[in-house]
C-alpha cells in the first residue's frame, strides 16, 4: 500500500530484515531503530501511520515506550510484539489501548493481516457492509411487498434497524439514503397494515401482546421465584435500546428479547396506563372513572399508575411484595440510586423513568437539544450518553449486587415527524401532534387511520360524537391558522402518539445478573 510508513522498533532488529523486505515488496515504507528511546526521538521528528514495537528490548521496555507513544499522539496505532505470553503484559498493552498482540516468532503474513486490521479496517469493513447491504436490499424490498402477519413487521422493523446502525458506521451515504427510502415505504405500508387489521388485535388471541396485555403474557411469568427490577424508560424507542445495550451488558446478560405493540394513541396516558392496569383505556374508564382521565380533563394523566399496578396484580392472583417509583429528575434517581438497598427484600420493584421522554419534548422546546438531536443516529448517542452517566445505570448496578432479575421495557417509542398535515377541529380538539380527538375534524383521509367509533379500538368517546385520528408515516398535524410558522417550529422534531413501526414496534427485554 503506497504511502503508509511503518516505525519498526526492536533490539534485534536486522534478525528482521526478510519481514521488512517483504513489507516494501508490498510497497509500505519501513522505518527501523534498535531503542525505545530512539523510536521516540523518530516519533517527535515524523509522522508514522502505525509502530511495530518490541515489548522486551534494554533501557525503556516496551509498555514504557508505549506510555510515551500515547502521550506524543494517542491516535497512533501500535502492535505490541513480544515473546512472553505472561498475562499481566498483554492487560497492561491492551490496557494502553494498543491496535493488536503479536506474539514472536512473527512470520511476514501475521504482520500484513495486523497492518490490514489496524489501518484499513474501516474501508475493508465498508466495503463488505455495503455489500451485504445491497444484497440484503433486494430481500427487504421482496419482504415489503409480502409481509401480512404482524410478527413479519416486527421482524422486518428488525431487520431494517440492523441496517441503519451497521450503514451508519460507514461513509458510504448513498446506500444510507437507499436505506431511508425502504424505512418510508415499509412505513407507508405498515400504516396501511395496521388500518386494515388493528381493530381485529383486540379479539382474544387474534393479535398480539399489546399495552394492556403485556404484563399478564410477557411479565408475570418471568417473576415467578425472582426478585424483579422491571424498569419502564418512556418513550424509548427500539433503536435506542440498542444503543446501550452494551452498556448494560457489563452487568447483567440476556435471556429474552423481544417487542410487542403499544397500543394507540401510542401516548403516555393511553399505553403506560394500560401497561400497569392490565386493562384498555375504555375499560379503565368503565372501572376506575376516579384515576382515568380523558385528553380534555384537567390534571396529570398519569397519576395513578402503581394504584393501577396493585389492582392487577390482585387480579392475576400474585401477592407480592411490591413498591413503585417514579424518576422525573436528576434528584429523584440520585436519591433513588442512594437508597436502593432498601428495594432489596422486594419481589418486584417497579421503576418509571421519564428521561427520554424529556429530552424528546426537550428537542421541541430548546435549540441546544434540536442541534444534539438532530437526526435518529444523534438522537440515539445523546440516549447513550445520557444512559452512561444517570443514576439509573447506578441503579442496574446495584440490583445486579443484590442478585436482582432486570426487565426492561416501554411504553410507546417516538418518530422523527417530516411532513406537516392540515386539520381542523373545534376548540376542545386535543392538542397532541400525532393523533386528535374531538368532534367534527376535518382532515386529509389517507393520511390518518381514524374511527369515528373510538369504542371499537376500546377507547372512550369523550362525548358522543367525538373521533380519534392518528397520523400515518411521518406527518404531523397542523392548523391552518399560523401555518408556516407551526411548521417551521415543529419539524424535525421527535413526536408519539400515532401509528409508526418506531412507535409501535417497542422493545421487551429480560436480563439475569452476572
Amino acid at each position: 500500500m503506497k504511502n503508509i510508513t511503518i516505525l519498526w522498533v526492536d533490539d534485534e532488529i536486522d534478525l528482521l530484515k526478510p519481514h521488512i523486505l517483504f513489507l516494501e515488496g508490498k510497497d509500505y515504507n519501513v522505518v527501523t531503530c534498535q531503542s525505545g528511546q530512539e523510536a521516540l526521538e523518530e516519533i517527535k521528528q515524523r509522522f508514522f501511520d502505525i509502530v511495530f514495537l518490541d515489548e522486551n528490548m534494554p533501557g525503556i521496555s516496551g509498555l514504557e515506550t508505549l506510555t510515551e507513544i500515547k502521550k506524543h499522539d494517542a491516535s497512533i496505532p501500535v502492535v505490541m510484539i513480544t515473546k512472553s505470553e505472561e498475562e499481566y503484559i498483554m492487560d497492561e498493552a491492551i490496557g494502553s489501548k494498543i491496535a493488536d498482540y503479536l506474539i514472536k516468532p512473527v512470520n511476514p503474513n501475521q504482520i500484513l493481516l495486523s497492518l490490514k486490521k489496524s489501518l484499513d479496517n474501516s474501508r475493508l469493513v465498508s466495503e463488505k457492509t455495503t455489500s451485504n447491504y445491497q444484497q440484503e436490499f433486494r430481500k427487504i424490498a421482496m419482504d415489503l411487498a409480502m409481509v401480512d402477519s404482524y410478527e413479519e413487521w416486527a421482524e422486518l422493523y428488525k431487520k431494517l434497524i440492523y441496517w441503519e446502525l451497521q450503514l451508519e458506521q460507514i461513509e458510504d451515504t448513498g446506500m444510507f439514503e437507499i436505506l431511508e427510502s425502504q424505512k418510508i415505504e415499509a412505513n407507508s405500508q405498515f400504516s396501511k397494515f395496521v388500518d386494515n387489521n388493528y381493530r381485529s388485535w383486540f379479539q382474544d388471541d387474534e393479535g398480539p401482546i399489546m399495552s394492556h396485555t403485556l404484563f399478564k403474557k410477557q411479565i408475570k411469568p418471568e417473576l415467578e421465584g425472582k426478585k424483579t427490577l422491571l424498569v419502564v424508560i418512556d418513550n424509548l424507542r427500539y433503536d435506542q435500546w440498542l444503543a446501550f445495550e452494551e452498556v448494560l451488558g457489563i452487568h447483567y446478560k440476556k435471556k429474552v428479547e423481544s417487542s410487542y405493540y403499544s397500543i394507540l394513541p401510542t401516548a403516555t396516558q393511553y399505553a403506560r396506563n394500560a401497561i400497569f392496569s392490565g386493562l384498555t383505556p375504555l375499560d379503565m374508564e368503565k372501572m376506575y372513572p376516579n384515576w382515568w382521565k380523558n385528553d380534555t380533563d384537567d390534571g396529570g394523566k398519569n397519576l395513578f399508575e402503581a394504584e393501577f399496578l396493585g389492582e392487577q396484580l390482585k387480579r392475576l392472583g400474585l401477592n407480592l411484595k411490591w413498591e413503585y417509583h417514579k424518576i422525573s429528575s436528576l434528584r429523584q434517581g440520585k436519591q433513588l440510586a442512594q437508597n436502593f438497598r432498601s428495594q432489596k427484600d422486594n419481589d418486584l420493584t417497579v421503576l418509571v423513568y421519564n428521561f427520554v421522554d424529556m429530552l424528546s419534548h426537550a428537542k421541541t422546546e430548546m435549540e441546544v437539544i434540536k442541534e444534539l438531536a438532530s437526526n435518529d443516529k444523534a438522537y440515539r448517542s445523546l440516549t447513550l450518553s445520557w444512559f452512561k452517566n444517570s443514576p439509573l445505570l447506578e441503579i442496574v448496578q446495584q440490583a445486579q449486587n443484590l442478585g436482582m432479575q432486570l426487565i426492561l421495557t416501554t411504553d410507546h417509542g417516538t418518530i422523527n415527524v417530516k411532513h406537516p398535515s392540515k386539520v381542523i377541529g373545534d376548540r376542545e380538539t386535543s392538542l397532541n401532534l400525532r393523533y386528535k380527538t374531538g368532534r367534527s375534524l376535518t382532515y386529509e383521509s389517507k393520511e390518518v387511520l381514524s374511527t369515528k367509533n373510538p369504542q371499537e379500538i376500546h377507547l372512550p368517546n369523550i362525548n358522543l360524537s367525538s373521533s380519534f385520528i392518528f397520523a400515518k408515516n411521518d406527518l404531523f398535524f397542523a392548523y391552518p391558522n399560523n401555518y408556516n410558522h407551526y411548521v417551521g417550529y415543529y419539524r424535525n422534531t421527535y413526536q408519539h402518539g400515532g401509528v409508526s413501526l418506531e412507535e409501535m414496534i417497542v422493545p421487551f427485554v429480560v436480563l439475569e445478573p452476572k
